[in-house]
């Protein structure tokens, strides 16, 4: 039984969404949590409500983006504590736009953020964890890092990159025992990232159904603590999505296409906005970005469910093949 209460955990992207349901999570395992973001005052109330529900917290603003953020954070954590055994990298920023329509600068920005901000921060701690012979390092990245996704090239491109980080890594690491490296791969999820993400498209953004609660993610990175694996899907589509692609990719490309341009968008304009790419927004510091969320219990995450769905879709496919023979 792992003993959360003499843990130090590091969470960038603390101060909304998957990453402050995080911290809470350990805070009520009695775990020390270090919360990085850039948003202070955000992460001085995370703090406090994580001390309320019996952990201890330090507060560490942090842009990383930034190498030598992401090296201080990695060394305050250190300096307080003495160790560190969990850095979760979850910090990321959105951007939605036809690709070649979109400034490079903002693409780059989501680049930075999302795949260098990881770099970085495996970078600092891996040291660490090697001097202590021990350590987990969760990277959190999302399904459309195993699927894609149109209109958002650059994040679809950091979410991939996260995958061969921690692929590489997991490799290169192979005969420490005792130091880990996950990846979190999370369905749609409810957090604000959605309401602060940069928007070339015009038209104003939405989460697409089933969008599962952050605390389900929360959880998941909980329990890897205990029990790491080298990867962990959240959700029964980014679980199906998965699978489809792998035996149809033709037929899933051009199916999902046609579904995100008709669910992830609400219809009513938006202006353009560069969202929260070079600036914190100050609102939206909830675990919540408030789209409806469908009950745990009511979303067929068994592996019956998918053995069904992937056994259908490649009857359908073996069905086309024959007729056209």
């Amino acid at each position: 039984m792992k003993d959360y209460r003499s843990l130090v955990v590091v969470i960038t992207g603390a101060s909304s969404g998957i990453g402050r349901a995080t911290a809470l999570a350990f805070a009520e395992k009695g775990s020390t949590v270090v919360l990085a973001a850039r948003r202070e005052e955000a992460l001085a109330m995370l703090a406090q409500e994580c001390e309320q529900r019996g952990g201890k917290a330090l507060v560490v603003p942090t842009d990383v983006s930034r190498e030598e953020a992401v090296q201080a954070l990695a060394l305050k954590t250190y300096d307080t504590y003495g160790r560190i055994d969990i850095w979760i990298n979850n910090a990321a920023v959105s951007l939605f736009g036809i690709f070649d329509e979109t400034p490079l600068e903002d693409i780059q920005k989501v680049i930075q953020t999302n795949l260098f901000g990881y770099i970085y921060g495996a970078h600092a701690v891996l040291p660490y964890f090697k001097r202590a012979g021990r350590g987990t390092l969760i990277n959190v990245s999302s399904m459309v890092g195993m699927t894609a996704q149109p209109y958002t090239a650059a994040y679809t491109t950091s979410k991939f990159g996260i995958r061969g980080l921690s692929l590489g890594l997991a490799q290169e690491l192979a005969e420490e025992k005792q130091i880990h490296v996950c990846t979190v791969y999370p369905s749609v999820i409810d957090t604000p990232i959605f309401q602060q993400a940069g928007n070339y498209l015009g038209k104003a953004v939405k989460a697409p159904d089933p969008v599962i609660p952050a605390k389900e993610v929360a959880k998941t990175i909980v329990q890897l603590v205990a029990s790491p694996k080298h990867e962990v899907v959240v959700g029964h589509t980014g679980k199906l999505s998965r699978m489809a692609r792998l035996i149809a990719p033709e037929l899933f490309d051009k199916k999902f296409r046609k579904t995100i341009a008709q669910k992830h968008f609400k219809d009513q304009p938006q202006e353009t906005t560069q969202g929260n790419l070079y600036e914190p927004n100050p609102t939206w510091t909830s675990v919540s970005g408030g789209w409806p969320t469908a009950k745990v219990k009511d979303i067929p995450v068994s592996g019956k469910a998918i053995l069904f769905g992937t056994l259908a879709l490649s009857g359908f496919m073996i069905g086309r093949f024959v007729l056209k023979r």
